[in-house]
């Protein structure tokens, strides 16, 4: 795959990408989306997890506005643009492989939005959360409506943003943008611990996790009652799970640990 946007690392079955446009705050533009969409679709043979985080000081500064001011986009052009970062983020969030964020610096517009799209995030403590799209005279585009207010709430982002409200990493962890942090530099080193205990999980097992749980807490009680009942009759009825269930009842089984 010929990226231009993103540098891929293969660590064994974990997938670290980076954001790699450190000149401009690794701002995403249409080839970033594109880049981002098509990776994630089809990730390379073997990968059971990905990291994603960005390279430089920021982990993402959201639209590029440079590329947006010079392209003049009719509306129609940019409703199309959105759907394009809708389908990209969609390929994360509902791919079927675990996402890891690893956040430092700005995640701010369109980076919150990708953001949102993982699945664990880990911010180190230079992290800071923001939609300043009304001091810009635009509006989000790439899902934040859907992801980030189904996080944070949608009364809280409507405040979020008319109030033009920054974040610190400790603000983003009580409403649920981040879920660990970590010193300053350390994300990365935190996200492939995560990304290495995941891996070793049962693959259809991930599967479920990372596709199933976000759509049934779309569906009314009564359809996502059903539908866990379904995938877990999938699952359980799975190839790993008589290798797990003899390590538990063998006692072989690592024990729980608060982390």
């Amino acid at each position: 795959m010929d990226l231009k946007s993103l540098r891929v690392e293969m660590r064994g079955p974990i997938a670290v990408v980076t954001l790699s446009r450190p000149d401009r705050r690794n701002a995403i533009d249409e080839a970033t989306v594109e880049e981002i969409g098509r990776f994630f679709e089809k990730p390379p043979e073997g990968t059971k997890v990905i990291v994603l985080t960005g390279e430089g000081p920021h982990f993402c500064a959201g639209l590029d506005l440079e590329e947006h001011a010079r392209l003049g986009r009719t509306p129609v052009e940019f409703m199309r643009m959105c759907q394009r970062w809708h389908w990209a983020f969609d390929q994360m969030q509902f791919g079927g492989t675990p996402v890891i964020g690893a956040l430092q610096g700005a995640v701010v517009g369109g980076g919150l939005e990708i953001a949102a799209a993982c699945h664990s995030r880990v911010a180190d403590e230079t992290t800071f959360f923001a939609l300043p799209e009304g001091q810009r005279a635009i509006f989000t585009g790439g899902g934040a409506t859907v992801r980030v207010g189904r996080i944070i709430g949608a009364g809280r982002m409507v405040d979020m943003m008319l109030a033009a409200r920054t974040y610190d990493a400790k603000r983003g962890l009580d409403l649920g943008l981040c879920h660990e942090i970590v010193p300053p530099g350390r994300s990365l080193e935190r996200a492939l611990e995560i990304a290495e205990a995941a891996a070793k999980h049962a693959p259809l097992s991930n599967y479920a996790m990372v596709t199933a749980i976000s759509r049934i807490n779309d569906m009314s009680t009564t359809d996502g009652l059903f539908a866990e009942s379904l995938m877990a009759g999938i699952v359980q009825s799975g190839p790993e799970v008589a290798a797990g269930l003899a390590e538990f009842l063998e006692k072989r089984a690592k024990r729980l640990e608060t982390r």
